[in-house]
């Protein structure tokens, strides 16, 4: 079935995650997503363990509903390719820093030249606009830079990063609401654009959404971070047998926490009678709630709360995802088959289209698997292509790559 992209075909010159992981957004609603590699592959591919090299789990998933083209760009016979490729093209979309586009010949005006419609995403450490336009960034200097380490270090004692990598997923998320945006405004104006999302600003704006706190007003009322999300006592809960995750939030749900904890007077509290006074003293409250917690097992506790409607969840680890009822009854994990990769578990987009459903439309692709047939499409001839594999512009599948491929 057709996916709400049918039809939008992207050029994709990102790599690792953060650009990727926009570009399998983008996929997963149809868009014929063409994603252009060095000769070594993206980084992803190696990221994980494999069946076969430079196809790791990592890969497995921000690849799928993509297909593959080696280009050398450095080649003025891959940067024609590249040119003949945008030139039918919907959105470019590109995660390397200004100078190196520019040197590649590849800015906003080198491709509006070919494209005039062209929409120009252009994913950065930092904005071109500022001092920091040419550094080099990845998720870790930007989780620290936005604040987000520090607010981890409000808990741990010292700067931590979060264990997964917020700052290019959550970038990626930005890329792709900006890139449908821009969709959006092109088909009512019919006027194509370029759009820069810069990481730094990006993560910056996510962080101090509640954390900008008393600094929001000039001058400051009180300190910067938001003090409910930074009590050290804001964690899982263990219980008799494992651990639980509880928030109990507004006021309904406190008073009927303290009466099934068997402390219906907290209720007349004075430090927990509404939400202003629990989030001063909401290390107290949270303190209280870990030894209260301790007294029964987790599914006790799961029993108590989710019969008086307190939001409740298990903690769980990434096994354990496996066996809940949940994720079982929506069909979260499917088992799929990869032409070259055998038998795997994919993560579904969680997103439903009622009219134009969301689907894996095509596995993670081989380094080049799609080369050839991409240049077909371009117009180019079997001798234009055949020159180009010669002259080492392009690259496609070995012999052995294409047979252990074909009898899977």
């Amino acid at each position: 079935m057709k996916g709400p992209l049918t039809g939008i075909r992207v050029i994709d010159l990102t790599s690792v995650l953060m650009g990727p992981y926009c570009t399998q957004l983008l996929g997963d609603m149809g868009a014929d997503i063409i994603k252009i590699e060095t000769e070594k592959g993206d980084s992803t591919r190696y990221i994980g363990p494999s069946r076969n090299k430079g196809m790791a789990s990592t890969f497995l998933y921000a690849g799928r509903n993509k297909r593959s083209i080696v280009l050398d760009l450095k080649k003025e016979e891959g940067k024609r390719a590249f040119f003949r490729l945008v030139e039918d093209a919907d959105v470019f979309v590109h995660s390397s820093r200004p100078q190196a586009i520019e040197k590649l010949g590849l800015t906003y005006e080198d491709v509006k030249r070919v494209n005039s419609s062209i929409i120009y995403c252009g994913a950065y450490g930092f904005s071109k606009q500022g001092p920091y336009g040419t550094k080099p960034a990845y998720d870790d200097m930007i989780q620290g830079a936005s604040g987000l380490a520090a607010l981890q270090g409000e808990v741990a004692g010292t700067p931590q990063y979060m264990a997964t990598v917020l700052a290019d997923k959550t970038t990626g998320l930005v890329m792709m609401n900006a890139i449908l945006a821009a969709l959006y405004s092109r088909e009512r104006t019919g006027e194509g654009q370029e759009i820069e999302v810069p990481m730094f600003e990006t993560m910056i704006s996510y962080t101090l959404v509640e954390h900008f706190y008393g600094l929001t007003f000039d001058p400051p009322m009180e300190s910067s971070f938001y003090p409910r999300v930074t009590s050290k006592y804001r964690k899982p809960y263990r219980t008799k047998d494992g651990y639980i995750s509880v928030i109990v939030y507004n006021d309904k749900q406190w008073f009927k926490f303290f009466e099934l904890s068997g402390h219906p007077e907290l209720k007349d509290d004075r430090r927990f009678r509404d939400i202003g006074e629990r989030t001063k003293h909401i290390d107290q409250l949270y303190q209280m709630v870990e030894e209260i917690i301790m007294t029964k097992t987790t599914n006790e506790w799961l029993d108590i709360l989710e019969k008086a409607d307190i939001p409740v969840m298990p903690v769980y680890r990434p096994e354990d995802m496996f066996k809940d009822p949940h994720l079982k009854a929506v069909h979260f994990f499917e088992k799929v088959s990869h032409p070259s990769e055998g038998s795997y578990w994919n993560i579904k987009n969680p997103i439903l289209f009622s009219k134009t459903p969301i689907e894996l439309n095509r596995c993670a692709p081989r380094l080049g698997e799609h080369s050839v047939e991409v240049l077909e499409e371009a117009g180019y001839s079997e001798q234009e292509i055949q020159h180009l594999l010669e002259a080492g512009a392009i690259i496609k599948p070995s012999p052995e790559e294409q047979k252990v491929k074909n009898n899977k």
